[in-house]
């Protein structure tokens, strides 16, 4: 039982990491005076529904997709279904993918919390893939 717990503390920090205000990001540009155009950096949380009205969606889908491997994981480590592990490790494959769509953008639209919410959910996936198979 204490092998499960690993389905569940992967997509909790993910989720944590999802609320932080640092996640998704949006270049927005604007003119000066001398009429040159600067751009500013903003960062919000993947709940955010301020990406998503711009356009980037991997963000939000991303959130819901973990909440429901939280889900899954809780399920699991209580009920230690063999088709819920199965579930888990095609679900975080899928998320990490779609977390991986801020680089589609630019490596201007990728923040460092970004990265390790792919790295969790990446860590997920093989942990339950391939270490943690009992």
């Amino acid at each position: 039982m204490k092998k499960r717990l690993i389905y569940v503390i992967f997509p909790a920090i993910a989720v944590i990491l999802e609320l932080l205000p640092y996640g998704s990001v949006l270049n927005f540009g604007r003119q000066a005076t001398d009429g040159s155009i600067g751009y500013f950096r903003e960062t919000y949380s993947y709940f955010d529904l301020m990406p998503f009205g711009y356009g980037h969606f991997g963000c939000l889908i991303t959130a819901i997709m973990t909440c429901i491997l939280l889900v899954l994981g809780v399920l699991y480590f209580f009920k230690g279904w063999k088709g819920l592990r199965n579930g888990l490790s095609i679900l975080s494959l899928i998320a990490f993918i779609i977390s991986l769509s801020p680089f589609v953008l630019g490596i201007n639209f990728v923040s460092i919390v970004g990265i390790l919410i792919s790295l969790t959910l990446i860590a997920e996936y093989i942990f339950s893939k391939f270490i943690l198979t009992e």
